[in-house]
């Protein structure tokens, strides 16, 4: 009788574990999908900061292969940025580790 209900208790913990575990990777996978969107976002606005502020100062006269070479330029910048703030997070948490 006891070791039934043990058998019961540790196939309950099991189906948990593998509960949480799949949990776990549907979080994952969200966090994932929620930072290519956050990329994707900033892309773009990144696109429409550059166009505005060549459609405003050109009115109808833009130089496409220059305005894209703006949008370049603009992505690198904010590309560099973001592994400077990852690359201080990093040694942060270096630091407060060790």
């Amino acid at each position: 009788q006891n070791e039934k209900e043990l058998q019961d208790v540790v196939k309950q913990q099991e189906e948990k574990m593998l509960q949480l575990i799949d949990k776990s990777g549907e979080v994952m996978r969200l966090k994932a999908e929620v930072s290519e969107l956050k990329r994707l976002l900033q892309r773009a606005e990144t696109e429409a900061k550059v166009l505005w502020e060549e459609m405003r100062g050109k009115g109808h006269q833009v130089d496409t292969a220059y305005v894209q070479e703006r949008v370049m330029l603009r992505r690198e910048v904010d590309k560099l940025r973001l592994l400077l703030v990852e690359k201080e997070d990093e040694n942060i948490r270096l630091t407060d580790k060790y």
